[in-house]
């Protein structure tokens, strides 16, 4: 029995970047075996076992045979008798398909892998088994596909695209390139599973540079098929007197990328990413301007979230971020009466923490068109200062007084509301109004 590092473990060590996880392959050796050690088995699909104390994965090296369309349609064979070279051969990009033997040795009973030699001496020591050239890649910062069996697997489609999110300085190899171009016109891609294509993109969000993500899924044609709701932005003027050198599918991509900077949650992310939907249809007789495509695109998120099954936290904050972020870049010239009726349709004293999401996401809106060191965004800060206005009412208090002057139902919560009100309205005559060279232009 011999045992390997492999994939994104010795990747990242390659890359002098920090190993969150560690996969190791197992060769020569049967599930009976593993679960003689006290292996745990997980999945169902995979012959991949928990490790009894480390709890990292171990699975059996494998081969794979595609017997129908899609993620699912393949047929899995492990064995003693598979190599090394027969289970890396199945993978998809080489700079993931990259091996380092392991020493192992006896823990409690039950064996235990461990790398001692440095990365930057695998090489050197004869440590690195790499027989698709992938830590030439690496240094050649290229995204390549193993072998023709990548085509078998649209999954792997997201998985490059997702990859170049994570490293902006790769690019995508013209060779893979062209065969996920095969791959889409070939109908791959019709047979993505709506959870599959949510968990790639939903990390895909989370990568350092969001937007290449969807700039390698647009190129290959498979955003028109994901998600087309986004692709129909590409060509969609900005207003006349608004960035013109740049449609909405740049602007939208540009404001992605702010989320990321910023440091911003998925929910926030998702919302960045469907708030200007509404602008792929926009209607002819009023462009250049985009009347009424906060509504628009609350409605086009709708099936674009059902569609994929996204989260709810992330969908009520991309509807709410769709419906109100016109108003929030206005909030400054809205009177105290208006900025209640704000904070009422956002819901935001009962959800307070999804009304600070949905200011972050109007500030990376605001800032994204202008870039990250462009000046701070005072409706964020102006609306905090609201809220907490409005949650410092005594609300006991005034119920209980108006009730004592025979007030009751919706009376009782007009007084409540207009004490709100008159609290707003002290809060924010109090609020140094900022300077116009601190003001980003509403986006309209």
């Amino acid at each position: 029995m011999q045992v390997y590092l492999v994939g994104g473990a010795v990747r990242d060590a390659l890359l002098g970047l920090p190993v969150q996880d560690r996969d190791w392959v197992v060769v020569g050796a049967s599930p009976a075996d593993l679960l003689a050690q006290g292996f745990t088995p997980v999945g169902k699909d995979f012959p991949v076992f928990l490790h009894p104390h480390t709890h990292e994965e171990y699975a059996l090296a494998r081969l794979e045979r595609k017997t129908a369309p899609g993620y699912h349609g393949f047929a899995i064979h492990t064995a003693p008798d598979v190599t090394l070279e027969e289970d890396l051969a199945r993978r998809d990009i080489t700079i993931n398909s990259i091996a380092v033997y392991a020493d192992v040795s006896s823990v409690r009973g039950q064996f235990h892998a461990e790398v001692s030699t440095p990365p930057q001496d695998w090489q050197q020591a004869g440590l690195l088994i790499d027989p698709h050239g992938g830590a030439q890649d690496l240094a050649a910062h290229l995204l390549r596909h193993v072998g023709p069996a990548f085509a078998e697997d649209p999954v792997r489609i997201l998985r490059v695209a997702r990859f170049a999110a994570r490293y902006p300085q790769f690019t995508v190899a013209p060779d893979t390139a062209a065969l996920m171009r095969h791959m889409v016109a070939q109908g791959e891609a019709d047979h993505l599973v709506a959870e599959r294509v949510w968990q790639e993109l939903a990390k895909g969000l989370m990568e350092p540079q969001p937007s290449r993500m969807f700039a390698v899924l647009r190129a290959c044609g498979a955003l028109a098929r994901l998600l087309p709701e986004l692709d129909r932005l590409w060509g969609v003027a900005q207003r006349a007197d608004y960035h013109p050198e740049i449609d909405t599918g740049v602007h939208v991509m540009m404001v992605l990328d702010m989320s990321a900077r910023l440091h911003a949650p998925l929910p926030v992310r998702f919302a960045c990413l469907g708030h200007d939907l509404g602008k792929g249809n926009t209607p002819a007789d009023i462009l250049p301007r985009h009347l009424g495509h906060e509504g628009r695109s609350a409605q086009l998120l709708k099936p674009l979230c059902d569609r994929l099954r996204v989260p709810l936290e992330c969908r009520a904050l991309a509807d709410l971020t769709a419906r109100e972020h016109s108003n929030v870049h206005r909030s400054l010239e809205l009177n105290a009466a208006a900025l209640m009726r704000l904070l009422e349709r956002c819901d935001a004293l009962r959800q307070p923490t999804r009304f600070a999401h949905l200011l972050l996401a109007c500030e990376c809106d605001a800032r994204g068109r202008l870039g990250f060191d462009a000046a701070a965004y005072p409706q964020r800060t102006h609306l905090l200062k609201v809220l907490t206005a409005a949650q410092q009412v005594d609300t006991n208090t005034i119920a209980t007084h108006a009730m004592a002057t025979g007030a009751s139902g919706i009376k009782v919560g007009d007084a409540i509301r207009t004490a709100r009100v008159a609290a707003v309205q002290v809060a924010t005559a109090t609020i140094a109004p900022p300077s116009a060279s601190s003001m980003l232009t509403p986006h309209v």
